[in-house]
């Protein structure tokens, strides 16, 4: 069995990578709206702070979320947990401590992007070189996921990988639909009145990757029930809830005692089944529906924890979602 540290250590590092990722590409994104809507739309940043659940520690050290503020805090700002650059230094101090268990490869990778973010982090404010460098983010995050899916044998240390960024990615889709939810889930009749609804629509599912393989499976034209039921139940698409699920209960079905970690992702998996969420009508059931699935997958983060990182602790028990 692998050591509990390098176990910890591996599922953090995809955790962190997955996060640097789609914090980069948050922000592109919405820059590029922010930049293509007049003013009178009313887009701001604040929804950033919501989405990466750090409100509140950014409005405890600025007045307001001002648009360089904001994006120094979530691109570069070296005390918040969340922002690209301390998440590529945290994934890379992960992955030092299971350095023996990585294809060399692979570490150099990481110790390029981490160098290179370090040295150019200040192109990441300006509006003239940051869609350049989040862009640049995202594709060495993927290239370092290539190179670890490309390398590695699919093993116990690859699992926890794995699982790490399923996990994260599958919370980040969560929090994006969450917090858009007074534009996702109109109240009824209202939905064809909303001022460029279609453009935030469409900004959300490419915060997320998902416009292209929405448009493919859908056709043409954006509509909120069905982007909601793509980015949540999509079993093909791997950023939908769904998948990044399915794959962490396929990862787990090949580690020993995941007996309580597989049982509490088959409840988050039963209620994002539930027959009622084709009945989402109102901002306040998706965020009812939000908070279950984000409670879910916590609870399913402290079993892997007990189970396998805090091994002298008792496993804690399940929880039943709403």
């Amino acid at each position: 069995m692998l050591l509990s540290r390098f176990a910890e250590s591996l599922y953090w590092a995809g955790r962190y990578l997955e996060r640097a990722e789609a914090t980069a590409r948050l922000v592109r994104v919405h820059t590029e709206l922010f930049l293509d809507l007049p003013r009178a739309a009313g887009v701001g940043w604040s929804p950033l702070l919501a989405v990466t659940g750090c409100s509140e520690e950014f409005l405890g050290r600025h007045t307001g979320p001002d648009e360089d503020d904001v994006v120094a805090f979530l691109a570069i700002d070296p005390k918040n947990r969340g922002s690209v650059l301390t998440s590529i230094a945290q994934a890379r101090m992960s992955l030092q401590v299971s350095r023996v268990l990585l294809p060399t490869a692979s570490f150099q990778v990481v110790n390029r992007l981490h160098d290179w973010a370090t040295a150019t982090s200040s192109e990441s404010i300006d509006r003239r070189t940051r869609l350049d460098w989040m862009d640049a983010v995202i594709a060495q995050c993927q290239l370092l996921a290539g190179a670890l899916a490309g390398t590695m044998c699919e093993d116990e240390a690859y699992g926890f990988l794995q699982i790490g960024r399923h996990l994260e990615r599958a919370d980040m889709t969560i929090r994006v639909l969450d917090v858009q939810a007074g534009i996702l889930v109109a109240q009824p009749g209202e939905e064809e009145g909303l001022p460029y609804g279609d453009v935030t629509w469409m900004s959300v599912l490419r915060s997320l990757s998902a416009h292209q393989m929405f448009r493919r499976s859908a056709g043409s034209g954006v509509s909120g029930p069905a982007a909601l039921r793509f980015l949540l139940q999509q079993p093909q698409f791997p950023r939908s809830v769904e998948f990044c699920l399915a794959a962490t209960a396929r990862t787990l079905g090949q580690l020993p005692r995941a007996g309580l970690p597989l049982a509490n992702c088959a409840r988050v998996r039963a209620r994002l089944r539930d027959p009622g969420l084709a009945e989402l009508d109102t901002p306040g059931d998706l965020h009812e529906l939000a908070e279950d699935l984000e409670s879910g997958i916590g609870t399913l983060h402290e079993s892997l924890a007990q189970t396998y990182f805090r091994l002298e602790a008792a496993p804690p028990a399940m929880v039943e979602l709403a």
